[in-house]
This record gives C-alpha cells, structure tokens and sequence, in this order.
C-alpha cells in the first residue's frame, strides 16, 4: 500500500509525484499511455530533435523556472528573441504587437504601435481607461468583460482576442481572469487603470511576447527529468495502464487494487465526457533563405476569419530560440497550430506559412513536416467530494498554471495529518 496513488502522469502528475516523495511519502503513478509527459513530448522531423507540444512557459511568478533549477536545469534556462510577434487581422496587413502590452491589452492606449493598429477613435476610447473609476469592471470575470469595460470593444477584438486565442484556444469572453492574470484586477484597483496594471505587469519597456523563457534541448527536458528523479525516489510506475475505477481511498488499474490517497492527473477521469478542444499542430522544416530576415519577429497570431489563412497561430521556432536555430543549421522551423486536422495539412501549412511570413516557400523547399494532436481538456472549478485532482483540468492551460497547482496541492496534502 502507498501513501498516494497519482492517476496520470502529465506534468500536473509528474510535479505532484515527486513533490508528495520529497516530502517522504509513498507514491504509486498509473499512467494510461506508454509514456510520460502528457502534451509535453518531442518529436524529430528532418533530423531536427522538437519539442512536440509546449516550447515556452510564463516565467510570472518563477515557478518553472525554479523547478527547472531544482532538477538541474538552471544554466539551460533561456530567453526568446526580444524581437516579437506579429497579429494577422481580419482586414489589413500583418502588424508588429504593441511594444507594451500583456495578453494584446495595452499599457500605453495612444502609442504609435496602438493607433496604428485600432486607429485613433478607438485608441481614445482605450485611453478612457486612464480616468474611469478605479473599481469600474473589478467584478469582471473574463478577461474580455474587462477589457469591453475598461477599454472598448475595439481593443478586445482587434488586440486581443487574436493572441488570447492562439494561446489558449479560447475567447477572451470565455478566458477567466483567474486562470489568465489573477494579479490583473487587483493592480487595475491598486494603481486606478487597466493600462497601469498591464506597465507594472510588464515591467514597463519589456516587448511583448518576451514574457515566457524556455530550455535549451527543449521543454521536453523537464519531463526527463522528473522521470529521473521518481526513479530515484522509489516512485512505483505503471504505465499503458489504466484506471477502471477509484475512490478516495484506492484505485483499480489493470486488474490490480492499488490502495492510497487517490488523486487525479488525468483529463477525462472527474465524470466529464466532453474531451475538450482539440489542437493540432503542424511542423514544417523549410530551406528557405529568405526567411533568415525573421520577417515576421517570432511568429503570427492570427485574428479569427481572417482571409484564406486556416492556422491560429505561427511560431517562426528558428528565430524564436538560439537553440532551435542552432539545431537547424540554416534551416527554418515553423510550427503552425489549428483546430482540426486534415489529409492535407502538409499543405494547408505550406500555404499558410507562406501567407503569413510573405516568403514565398515552394513545396520543393520543405525539408519535413510533421503532425500532432492533442486535446486541451475542458477547467473544472470543482472535484467530486474527496476526489483531489492537479493538472490542467483544475489549473487551466501553461506549465507555470499546471506546476504552481501541483506544488500548492502537495503543499496541502503534507499538511494533512
């Protein structure tokens, strides 16, 4: 019998297993598929070694970044290209994003680099901002009620709602404060606009998109490593395993009963059978010197309708991360993320690379294309009675959301008599 019995072996599980063994439990971790990781793996296309799913963090709060240290990684820890992202809107060319702004809201409502975007009516409006109550919309739930509040729609829609949905699949309407910017109400409050609260979130100069760190070789990495060190700590694993039932107190997997303090790290295991959103994404390996150029800094977020362009997003990874463009050798990286998934989709990325970047990129030119396909589960605000539960389903989407959730969680638990 152990102390715990982990059911998944995500991040979210990974981070409680070892967090619960540090603190001189016994832990069993039952993962249903053949490897560990979750949505965090790696993949190679053209002889380049990938991440597959996540390749950055938010570095808000430290917390990856710690546990990245604390498992030996803390001289791979590494920062993007400080030269940004680009928005594809609906009805105009390509924009670089604010200098100063966080999740597409701006800090500074009448820069060049807002106007340009939204124009100076609405720039006027976001600037309204400045002297409305310092209250006004603090009983917001989602980020895009507070900002339609604070700010005008035209920001929500043209600034925001582009990067909010390459980044977590969602709507700005649908996306809750508490799982985007917790602190973001209480400095709105504090400091008396939502523009202020986004310069003292931003640490005021830094670029957009520059708030998020990686690791050299990978996000990939983490999961290596907190795989070595369950092995060290005597963590029992089990996987292609799964869980046919459980309570609080056991679980039934693989036609064993594994006795323990249940908890679940699993999507789809808290009575739910809707899977979730689906993410595909799509990379491509190109020879394209043109490209060298980053013409679009990092990457693209792609505005939702948006002309003859399929994909949600693009990340230029080559010109994103040293590591990546080493690896490379000259070769460019793009990962191009969608909602669904298509016979074609080596295609529909060439061409919406193409589109996106303004290189061209010759089918003749890409060197290797791959594909992967995940669900991002449905957020749970509760558990069933007894039933503890980490991971995305609980935490929302990021790793910095996911591990600073699975920490607290094993906080508790040791707490516990």
């Amino acid at each position: 019998m152990a102390d715990f019995v982990v059911i998944g072996g995500g991040i979210g599980g990974l981070v409680l297993a070892r967090r619960l063994a540090l603190n001189g439990a016994t832990v069993t971790l039952v993962e249903a598929s053949d490897r560990l990781g979750g949505s965090v793996s790696r993949h190679e296309v053209a002889g380049i070694v990938l991440d597959a799913g996540a390749e950055s963090f938010a570095t808000r709060g430290g917390t990856v970044a710690a546990l990245a240290t604390s498992l030996g990684l803390g001289e791979d820890l590494v920062e993007p290209n400080p030269d940004g992202g680009w928005v594809q809107p609906v009805d105009r060319p390509a924009f670089r994003l604010p200098e100063l702004s966080l999740l597409g809201i701006p800090g500074a409502p009448l820069a060049r680099d807002v106007i340009a975007v939204i124009g100076v009516r609405a720039a006027l409006r976001a600037f309204a901002d400045t002297v409305l109550p310092a209250t006004y919309g603090t009983k917001a739930e989602t980020v895009g009620e507070l900002v339609r509040r604070r700010m005008g729609d035209a920001v929500v829609e043209q600034l925001v709602t582009p990067i909010v949905r390459g980044v977590y699949t969602q709507s700005p309407d649908e996306l809750l404060l508490t799982k985007a910017a917790p602190e973001l109400r209480n400095r709105m409050a504090r400091l008396g606009s939502l523009a202020g609260a986004v310069r003292a979130l931003r640490g005021g100069s830094a670029r957009a998109g520059s708030a998020v760190g990686g690791i050299r070789g990978g996000v990939a990495r983490l999961v290596d490593a907190l795989a070595a060190e369950l092995d060290r700590f005597g963590v029992e694993i089990h996987l292609n395993t799964r869980v046919d039932s459980f309570d609080e107190h056991r679980a039934i997997a693989g036609g064993q009963r594994l006795d323990g303090r249940v908890i679940v790290a699993a999507p789809g295991m808290l009575g739910d059978s809707d899977p979730g959103r689906r993410v595909v994404l799509a990379t491509l390996v190109v020879d394209v010197p043109a490209l060298d150029a980053a013409p679009r800094g990092t990457g693209v977020l792609v505005a939702p309708g948006a002309p003859g362009i399929h994909a949600k997003a693009l990340t230029h990874a080559s010109a994103k991360w040293d590591w990546v463009r080493e690896a490379a050798g000259g070769r460019h990286v793009l990962r191009l993320s969608y909602d669904d998934d298509r016979d074609d989709l080596a295609e529909i990325a060439r061409a919406d690379a193409e589109a996106l970047t303004g290189v061209a990129i010759p089918a003749s030119a890409v060197l290797g294309f791959d594909r992967v396909a995940w669900y991002r589960p449905t957020t749970h605000s509760h558990t069933p009675d007894g039933i503890l539960a980490v991971g995305e389903t609980i935490a929302g989407t990021g790793l910095a959301a996911i591990i600073a959730q699975a920490e607290e969680t094993a906080s508790q638990l040791a707490l516990r008599p």
